[in-house]
């Protein structure tokens, strides 16, 4: 149940007699308002370890997609960071597509996923990644509207897709999270989210070495056996925590660290409805989430400097807690359901919801 998922969430709550799409589901995985609707996987699922490998099946993606029949529905929506959008609606249904970000692998962090992968993939991925941008380009033609979770993706669509697309933050559940009083509060500063390399959380744990001041690191991930070799002493990686526990660090730190840049980032968001600033890199999605020196402050460099001087700037100015909570208020649930309900509506030319819908 991580970003994606709260959106699908989201639009069931809209729809509440949409039937879902998608290659592979892992029922233990997913919240009772998602098992309540019909869920079809398409034939990933029955490949050899789909629940834990189903990434090694994005060649066959398209094909699976494109099988998929759709046939008397009047409104598809696509909610997609991967190719779900090359699906094939039925005229005239509408298709809108709610973009997280056009496949990161193949557009914007290709050379990263490259330069991160081994041998085989490395070979494999020139001529799979030139064969699926190919078909992603063209399947944008599919979609009616594009709806973007953010500015950055925004920008993304238009750069690759030549589309425009409406701008809707997901949903964050803000009123999960409650600031604690000053005398709660603890003496470090936290890190959360899923330790992978484009998330770069090897410059917290570096920076916070360096300065020798309390990190907590929660999450998992491909470098989190890395994390704990390079954490000093003052470092703590704690791996996986539960809710409750997630909730209890985010209240009580001197401010939460994030690294990496996001297409949206709900993390900072969740950090701020705890009443805690931020310290984020200066480019993505945290730059629509986090107000420079009034919730948190930014760092323009991807280095172990930029994150000392700006954990020393975040020290002289002047936080409010309640900024923070009123501004992750603004990226509530309920805000999210408001303006793709209107969206919708104003797509398909329908004074009412349509009822007989897909979310996948």
């Amino acid at each position: 149940m991580r970003g994606g998922e709260k959106v699908l969430e989201a639009l069931c709550h809209i729809y509440p007699a949409a039937d879902i799409y998608t290659h592979v589901c892992d029922p233990s995985a997913i919240s009772s308002s998602i098992k309540s609707h019909k869920i079809s996987t398409t034939f990933i699922a029955r490949l050899p370890y789909a629940k834990k490998m189903y990434k090694r099946y994005l060649p066959l993606m398209p094909m699976a997609l494109e099988q998929i029949d759709l046939g008397g529905y009047d409104l598809v929506i696509s909610s997609e960071s991967g190719p779900a959008k090359g699906i094939i609606p039925t005229s005239p249904a509408v298709h809108i597509c709610y973009c997280h970000s056009p496949m990161r692998y193949i557009w914007n962090m290709y050379n990263r996923y490259y330069d991160n992968s081994g041998l085989l993939t490395r070979l494999m991925m020139p001529p799979m990644a030139h064969y699926l941008r190919t078909w992603d380009v063209a399947t944008s033609n599919r979609v009616d509207d594009f709806v973007a979770n953010s500015a950055t993706v925004a920008h993304r669509i238009k750069s690759y897709y030549r589309r425009d697309a409406e701008v809707i933050h997901p949903p964050v559940d803000t009123q999960a999270f409650r600031p604690v009083a000053t005398s709660e509060l603890e003496d470090y500063y936290l890190l959360v989210g899923e330790l992978v390399s484009y998330k770069r959380p090897d410059l917290a744990v570096e920076a916070f070495n360096r300065m020798k001041t309390k990190l907590i690191v929660v999450g998992s991930g491909e470098m989190l056996g890395r994390l704990r070799k390079i954490a000093g002493p003052t470092v703590t990686i704690l791996g996986t925590q539960s809710f409750d526990a997630l909730k209890h660090y985010y209240s009580r730190c001197k401010a939460l660290v994030f690294p990496g840049e996001e297409d949206f980032g709900i993390v900072p968001v969740e950090a701020m409805a705890s009443g805690r600033p931020v310290i984020a890199y200066g480019r993505g999605g945290a730059t629509e989430t986090v107000v420079a020196n009034r919730t948190g402050v930014f760092f323009e460099t991807q280095r172990v400097d930029a994150i000392v001087d700006a954990v020393e700037r975040l020290q002289r100015i002047d936080f409010n807690p309640s900024d923070a909570v009123a501004r992750a208020a603004q990226f509530r649930r309920e805000v999210f359901i408001d303006k793709f309900s209107s969206f919708v509506r104003k797509a398909t030319g329908s004074s009412t919801d349509l009822l007989r819908a897909r979310a996948g």
